[in-house]
């Protein structure tokens, strides 16, 4: 198989999806391995390291797209890209398809096998593939919801774990999965009060077993998260509905309860977030402030730090990329069930339903399509 790796080109994303251990071991199995020239500097991986195991370095992005079976990525496609996808490609990335329409539509009109890496989905409910970036953007939302919380950038100006005499700020996390441990263990290293809500009591006690004592756990229902972010000094937003829109569960009009100069740090805004006044924003331009709160909204977060999330990421998709390289999407998803619930869409057709579901598309089982 010829697998394509184009450079990411959406704002300020400097990971790359495939390693140059991971080419070599493509080229290894048989496999011809196309990276884009520069891909994977911003990671620290330079043309020369992938050359040295095999690859090719291609300069002409539209050459790579057309020459590629897969197209290994990071990110979902963004509007540049949509006329280089073609019928029966392989792409194999992020796509976050509930939170954007008109990416779907034109995954659609493409014909391409869309596997997303999110939804990829164990037994167990667990997401692998979206599992090390939950890490990495759960540590970063507490990282940077302090950094807004100073003053010198319009917050309340509070120090997040206090000092010997003065309380600590309030970190209140929606959502107790990956994502809101992960934002929870930092917040809690730093010294802050730490409240976790969540739906799921089985969850609720285990984190109440291992997280410190500055952890409170809270059934998360309309009154309790009404109550917790008239405390918050920061709202973080780590709510997760695998392959769908994440519920909307702050307001508009529950903003006016918060305090001026908060932070919100929604990391639920690739799937259109669940804090109704979120919108997607960038590293160049991070925030914009509603009603007072500071909106910390950056739909790529890892990508700020990209030799951690480009190691994390590849060490967790790799295994998945080489079974759709050797035995091609529709044996590796017949024989891997895990993989099969990563297909979305398949020759202009849904095979997710969360997803159509989202935009009131039609879906189709994906075994009418293999």
């Amino acid at each position: 198989m010829i697998v394509g790796v184009p450079k990411e080109i959406k704002a300020n994303e400097n990971r790359i999806a495939l390693v140059p251990a991971g080419a070599e071991a493509l080229v290894s199995a048989g496999h011809e391995v196309v990276v884009e020239q520069g891909g994977g500097e911003g990671s620290g991986f330079p043309d020369s390291a992938y050359e040295q195991v095999g690859a090719r370095i291609e300069p002409d992005v539209d050459a790579l797209w057309k020459a590629s079976e897969m197209i290994m990525k990071v990110k979902e496609p963004i509007a540049v890209e949509y006329p280089r996808m073609r019928r029966d490609q392989v792409m194999f990335t992020y796509f976050h398809f509930a939170a954007d329409q008109t990416l779907t539509q034109a995954t659609l009109d493409s014909g391409v096998v869309a596997i997303a890496y999110e939804t990829v989905q164990l037994p167990n409910g667990e997401l692998p593939l979206l599992t090390p970036m939950s890490e990495v953007a759960g540590r970063m939302a507490v990282q940077e919801g302090a950094k807004y919380l100073e003053k010198t950038h319009g917050g309340l100006g509070l120090l997040l774990g206090g000092v010997p005499g003065v309380l600590p700020a309030e970190v209140v996390i929606l959502g107790g999965g990956v994502v809101g441990t992960n934002a929870a263990k930092i917040a809690a290293g730093f010294g802050a009060h730490v409240t976790i809500l969540d739906v799921d009591l089985n969850r609720l006690r285990y984190l109440s077993d291992v997280m410190p004592a500055n952890v409170d756990t809270y059934f998360s229902n309309r009154h309790n998260i009404i109550e917790q972010i008239a405390r918050a000094d920061i709202l973080v937003g780590a709510v997760l509905l695998p392959g769908a829109k994440a519920p909307s569960l702050v307001k508009r009009e529950d903003l006016a309860l918060m305090k001026d100069g908060s932070v919100i740090v929604d990391v639920a805004v690739d799937q259109g977030g669940c804090i109704e006044t979120v919108k997607p924003t960038t590293h160049e331009d991070p925030i914009y402030v509603v009603d007072g709160v500071i909106h910390y909204c950056v739909a790529n977060m890892p990508g700020a730090v990209p030799r951690t999330s480009t190691l994390a990421l590849t060490n967790a998709t790799f295994p998945y990329a080489m079974d759709l390289a050797n035995k091609g999407w529709k044996r590796a998803c017949d024989e891997d069930p895990t993989l099969a619930l990563g297909v979305n869409a398949v020759g202009g057709k849904l095979t997710y339903a969360a997803v159509a579901e989202a935009f009131g598309f039609d879906s189709v089982p994906l075994a009418e399509m293999m």
